[in-house]
């Protein structure tokens, strides 16, 4: 049978977006659906924009994988694309002899990563990288970065369009039924909306990831994993940028931890910190300055009282809870949920913008041969 549609993806964040184009390049006619009326409104909007390379993920994990080929994948786009970003480099910090053994770990786990160029400082050479920081030691990772991810997605949108395909906003996806020959039946777009057909179905709606699975007939629910919502928040300092280079301390359970960035624009920000919520709450409390300020001050003992300013709040679409061992990203094939021409996406939080050029070509990969 004929279809309106070779490829359809469900959300138009840096993810589904990254399918979208890697699925035109293989000359199908795509089209992304997003719920809001702008791409990238949900997750990739309410990030750290940070270019990871790949430390800290157990080696063979598509976490692992996925960063370090979407890293590299990443700038050669952002360069070919003339998209804002600054390879600026990151340090792993031991801000005492007590973090030391901990960012030996995170060295070891990512030299098996193939993460490249990194190197052991003592605290001296890391003072002379970035003065003001209170280091024990240190990691240096020079591939990690900074870049404008709303400027990548609108490029990504623009290969889509090039390629002939189609990123329609304002238009949720309500449900969607297996045709008997193949391909399904989609209902998008709310009240009086429109039905099409699509041979392949791509869900990449990051928060939502759930409860779009359960409007797919026939997807198990058995084969649909819980969901949390991981709520951080960032603040921004008032006055100049104390360091150059990313700084991050030893990760915190479940999460990399509030970590010390210099945006595009110059300016410093911290954040995220790691609390669950139930609901997509992204007010930020002013009185958690406090405590960030003594976070902060671990590893700049230099900041000054009263100088954060609260800034905006993320939420992670996380698959493990409090206190839970922190799984990895998901990517549903028919041998999970039996349903031929579908790939259903879970957990993608971080790594996921650094990972999405590898997760598109991974699910591409994967839709193949349906």
């Amino acid at each position: 049978m004929s279809f309106d549609f070779d490829a359809t993806v469900v959300g138009a964040g840096a993810v589904g977006l990254a399918c979208g184009r890697a699925l035109a390049k293989r000359g199908l006619a795509v089209l992304v659906l997003e719920k809001e009326p702008h791409i990238g409104q949900g997750v990739s909007s309410r990030n750290s924009e940070v270019i990871h390379g790949g430390l800290y993920y157990p080696t063979g994990s598509l976490k692992a994988r996925f960063c370090v080929e979407g890293r590299r994948a990443l700038y050669a786009f952002l360069d070919s694309h003339k998209v804002d970003h600054r390879k600026c480099g990151k340090l792993v910090v031991a801000t005492d002899e007590t973090e030391v053994e901990r960012i030996e770990a995170i060295f070891v786990q990512a030299t098996a990563n193939g993460v490249e160029g990194l190197e052991h400082l003592t605290g001296a050479q890391a003072r002379a990288l970035e003065p003001g920081l209170n280091a024990h030691a240190a990691i240096l990772s020079p591939e990690s970065g900074v870049f404008d991810s709303h400027g990548y997605m609108l490029a990504l949108e623009g290969e889509i369009g090039e390629a002939g395909g189609s990123v329609v906003v304002s238009t949720p996806f309500e449900r969607a039924e297996p045709l008997p020959g193949g391909g399904f039946t989609i209902i998008a777009g709310g009240e009086g909306g429109a039905t099409l057909t699509t041979r392949l179905l791509v869900t990449a709606p990051g928060l939502g990831a759930q409860a779009v699975a359960a409007r797919i007939e026939g997807y198990p629910a058995d084969r649909i994993p819980a969901g949390h919502f991981g709520k951080g928040v960032y603040f921004r300092l008032t006055g100049k940028a104390p360091f150059e280079r990313l700084i991050y301390p030893p990760p915190i359970p479940g999460a990399l931890g509030t970590h010390y960035r210099k945006d595009l624009g110059g300016q410093a920000v911290f954040g995220p910190d790691l609390a669950y919520v139930e609901t997509e709450d992204y007010s930020v409390d002013a009185a958690k300055a406090a405590e960030f300020e003594g976070y902060i001050r671990r590893f700049w003992p230099g900041l000054p009282a009263g100088a954060l300013t609260r800034d905006y709040a993320g939420i992670r679409p996380k698959l493990h809870g409090p206190g839970e061992p922190q799984p990895d990203f998901q990517l549903h094939g028919r041998d999970v949920h039996g349903l031929d021409g579908l790939v259903a996406l879970f957990g993608i939080e971080s790594p996921g913008l650094t990972s999405s050029l590898a997760i598109g070509e991974a699910v591409s990969e994967m839709l193949a041969h349906d």
